[in-house]
């Protein structure tokens, strides 16, 4: 009866491997089911695309107008807005009491160059009475050090004659360069204090300066495009008010001196032509630079692309479709794609649909 029961044990442990192994080859293991995926072909590109940052209109000049003298608006000699030359009237200042002291300043000048010629002759008299040995050396002395005195009298007079003169002259305030002047921020009859109250401001209009910042490790790449005769030619640098693009393109005026060891950046002035007045200063732009893609640059779909600790990576199906992880060097995004510089080639197949769950030796099965 024992022998029955050792034959019964056996002959049902053979069934059971056999039934493990004819589910997976292994005895309690099952190979899990392949997963369903979209994949799409990595192909080359000689794409053309545009990096992007964000930027603000200035003027080249732009200065704002403060009276050197105190007093009231007598006088504004332009319309708002409008255009203005070098050397115009733009507004005149109260100048009666500057005029009133320069006037006196002059006669003031007047009685001490009298003064002068009268203390000169008595100098020049008293010395040749000197060497005739006919008025004694004190008298002299005393010539000569009140003609020393009346010269400097004279001087200080002729200072305070061009200073005054200075006032009165900085009642009437000029634009000090052609361009466009702003809203008057006074009116006739009103007060303003020397070197405190703004008048207005006065800025040129074409071309303007459009500034940003880029990081240093773009630094050559931009000097480059600065010594490149061909960049307005080839429309470089553009600008751009949400889709509307500005039809003249700029180029480099001038790179800062210096990059700013906080942030690593540098700033960059881009001059762009204004002839019908488009652009303001003050206006918030964004600055397109144009740019190829690099040499065996490849493309693919940004939904293929991983992301973990700042690494980039993409499932490329390999044989026995069998997906691998790969890491990835990404470039400049064209639209719902991106440049791949280094990490595949073309004709590589990259999981698009099904990212989420694949890991490094998953089996798949294509379905477009």
């Amino acid at each position: 009866m024992k022998h029955f029961q050792n034959i019964f044990f056996i002959f049902g442990v053979s069934l059971l491997l056999y039934s493990c192994a004819g589910k997976g080859g292994q005895p309690g293991q099952s190979l899990p089911p392949a997963v369903p995926v979209t994949v799409a072909t990595v192909t080359p590109t000689q794409a053309t695309y545009f990096e992007t940052f964000p930027a603000t209109i200035n003027a080249l000049d732009q200065i704002n107008l403060t009276s050197q003298v105190s007093g009231y608006v007598t006088g504004i000699y332009f319309k708002d807005g409008q255009q203005v030359k070098k050397g115009q009237l733009l507004y005149s200042i109260d100048a009666q009491i500057y005029q009133a002291n320069y006037q006196q300043a002059v006669a003031n000048l007047q009685v001490q160059e009298a003064n002068l010629v009268k203390a000169q002759k008595d100098a020049d008299r008293y010395n040749e009475l000197e060497k005739q040995d006919a008025i004694a050396k004190q008298q002299v002395d005393y010539a000569n050090a009140a003609l020393e005195a009346t010269k400097k009298q004279v001087a200080a007079a002729k200072a305070s004659v061009s200073s005054l003169g200075a006032s009165v002259s900085f009642t009437r305030i000029y634009a000090p360069f052609s361009g466009t002047i702003g809203i008057s921020q006074v009116k006739k009859g009103t007060v303003v204090v020397a070197g405190q109250t703004i008048l207005n401001t006065v800025s040129t209009d074409n071309p303007v300066a459009v500034d940003f910042t880029i990081d240093q490790k773009s630094i050559y790449h931009f000097t480059q495009l600065q010594q490149d005769k061909k960049v307005i030619n080839d429309s470089v640098f553009t600008i751009a008010f949400g889709d509307d693009v500005y039809p003249v393109p700029g180029s480099i005026s001038v790179m800062d001196r210096a990059v700013d060891p906080q942030t690593g950046t540098i700033k960059v002035r881009l001059t762009f032509p204004n002839e019908k007045g488009m652009l303001k200063p003050g206006m918030n732009t964004t600055v397109r630079v144009r740019n190829a893609a690099p040499a065996n640059a490849t493309i693919i779909p940004h939904i293929a692309i991983s992301e973990q600790l700042g690494e980039f990576t993409v499932f490329v199906v390999g044989d026995s479709a069998v997906v691998h992880q790969q890491k990835v060097i990404l470039g400049a995004g064209i639209g719902d794609s991106v440049i791949i510089s280094e990490g595949v080639k073309p004709g590589d197949r990259v999981v698009v649909k099904g990212v989420q769950n694949m890991h490094d030796g998953t089996k798949v099965v294509i379905t477009q």
